[in-house]
C-alpha cells in the first residue's frame, strides 16, 4: 500500500449540538493508510464526537470531511467500528459467533441466514483475535477483555480499510491491554487505525501521531508527547507552545 495516501481528510470542521455551545471548532487533519493514530483529551472535549464525525454518524456544522475522497456516509463498507463497552446484558442469549456475524448483516439472506462463506469469515476473524475456541460461548459470560476482542472481530469481518475504536482498553487489566495492543499493531499492516484512548502510555511507542482534542485539535508526533500527556494530564503550556 502507498502510505502517502490520505484515507481521511478534515478541513476546518466545526460541530455544535442543536441549541448548544460549539463542541468542536476549526478541526483540520488527515490520516494516511496504515497509520495508527490516537485521539486523546479530557472528558467532554469532543473525542467521541470527532470519531463519529469521521465515520459519518454525525454531520459537521461547517467544514468538510472525506473518506476515500467521498462523503463518510458513502464509505461505511470500508470502515470497522468498535464502540465503548461498559455495560452489556449478561443474560442476553447470543453466542460469540453470532456477535461477530452482526458485523456482516448486509450479507444476511432475505430469510435471515448467513452463507457458509460468511460464517467462515466470522470464524477467521475470531482466529485473528485469538478467540476461535470460544465461538459457541455465550457472549455475556466473557470477561471484559474477551468481549472487547470479540467486538474487534466483529469490526474486521469485512476487511475494512479503516478501523475506529472508542476506548478499546477501558476497564480491562494491564495484561489484556497488552494483548489488545499487540492485536492492533498487527492489524495496522492491513488498515488505518484511529482510536480514542485514555491509556496513551500503553500505546505511545506504537502510534504514528497523537491528536489532542480540547474543543479544537492539536496534532503531535509521538516524540513530542511528554510523560504528563501520556498519563492523561492535559496541561495548557504544551498546547500553547505547539500553537505558536
Amino acid at each position: 500500500m502507498n502510505k502517502n495516501i490520505n484515507v481521511i481528510e478534515l478541513s476546518d470542521v466545526s460541530f455544535t449540538f442543536e441549541k448548544g455551545q460549539p463542541l468542536l471548532s476549526g478541526v483540520s487533519t488527515s490520516i494516511k493508510e496504515n497509520e495508527l493514530v490516537a485521539i486523546i483529551g479530557p472528558n467532554g472535549s469532543g473525542k467521541t464526537t470527532l470519531l463519529k464525525l469521521m465515520m459519518g454518524f454525525l454531520f459537521p456544522s461547517s467544514g468538510n470531511i472525506t473518506l476515500f475522497n467521498e462523503e463518510p456516509s458513502k464509505s461505511h463498507l470500508k470502515i470497522g467500528y468498535v464502540p465503548q463497552i461498559n455495560l452489556y446484558d449478561t443474560k442476553y442469549p447470543i453466542s460469540v459467533l453470532d456477535v461477530v456475524l452482526m458485523g456482516a448483516l448486509s450479507q444476511m439472506t432475505w430469510y435471515g441466514r448467513y452463507s457458509q462463506k460468511t460464517k467462515e469469515k466470522a470464524i477467521e476473524s475470531l482466529k485473528i483475535v485469538g478467540l476461535e475456541h470460544l465461538k459457541d460461548r455465550s457472549f455475556g459470560t466473557l470477561s471484559g477483555g474477551q468481549a472487547q476482542r470479540v467486538l474487534i472481530a466483529r469490526a474486521i469481518i469485512n476487511s475494512p480499510k479503516i478501523l475506529f475504536l472508542d476506548e478499546p482498553t477501558a476497564n480491562i487489566d494491564i495484561e489484556t491491554q497488552k494483548q489488545i495492543l499487540k492485536l492492533l499493531v498487527s492489524l495496522k499492516k492491513e488498515m488505518a487505525i484511529v482510536m480514542v484512548t485514555h491509556h496513551l502510555q500503553s500505546f505511545i511507542e506504537h502510534v504514528n501521531r497523537v491528536l489532542c482534542v480540547q474543543h479544537t485539535l492539536t496534532e503531535f508526533n509521538k516524540e513530542e508527547i511528554c510523560e504528563h500527556f501520556a498519563l492523561g494530564v492535559f496541561h495548557s503550556p504544551l498546547l500553547q507552545i505547539k500553537g505558536k
